[in-house]
């Protein structure tokens, strides 16, 4: 391969979703209805563009090593900034967030360590599962501005989402547990 060649679709659309992030953070911060439904048009702007990549590259073939290494950065990255900016405005509890955030780097690690044994651990379908949720949450909370301390309803969602989240770190630690093992010197 040579190092000039072009940036493909799917790699363009991830690097897109983290050029939104910053913006959904803005139009958070500076908050208001206006902003706020813009926000949520921009994070589900952002949240589609992780199918569209993700289904362009398997469907043409051109999963690449950096598309790998991305899209599950940009992921976690616009989810964990979205949020961060719930518990700002004090639609998300921060404890949800805690673990979500505990889980994603305890899986990344495990990631890393799979990648030092020449293993690489493909998101699965729990995974995939986890971050619709994560996504649906969000999306809820930011439109009808429900607090999950306050409602039953965004209350519930956010137990679903916490479920969802460890249900799929064990997941990962239990189908891929022979990565932590240490081979016996010889």
């Amino acid at each position: 391969h040579g190092g000039g060649a072009p940036m493909n679709l799917p790699n363009r659309l991830t690097v897109a979703r983290v050029v939104l992030i910053p913006v959904m953070v803005i139009l958070m911060y500076v908050g208001g209805t206006v902003c706020n439904l813009l926000a949520a048009a921009v994070f589900g702007l952002a949240a589609f563009t992780d199918f569209l990549d993700g289904h362009i590259a398997r469907s043409r073939g051109i999963v690449t090593d950096l598309g790998k290494f991305l899209d599950p950065v940009a992921d976690k990255l616009l989810t964990l900034s979205a949020f961060i900016m719930l518990i700002q405005q004090g639609l998300m509890p921060a404890w949800a967030t805690v673990i979500i955030l505990a889980r994603e780097l305890c899986v990344d690690g495990l990631r890393m360590v799979a990648v030092t044994k020449g293993q690489v651990i493909a998101a699965g379908k729990l995974g995939k599962i986890k971050t619709v949720c994560q996504i649906v949450l969000i999306l809820w909370l930011m439109l009808l501005r429900q607090p999950a301390t306050q409602s039953l309803l965004s209350g519930a969602l956010c137990l679903v989402v916490v479920v969802m989240t460890l249900w799929s770190g064990a997941d990962y630690f239990v189908k891929n547990s022979g990565v932590l093992m240490e081979k016996d010197a010889k």
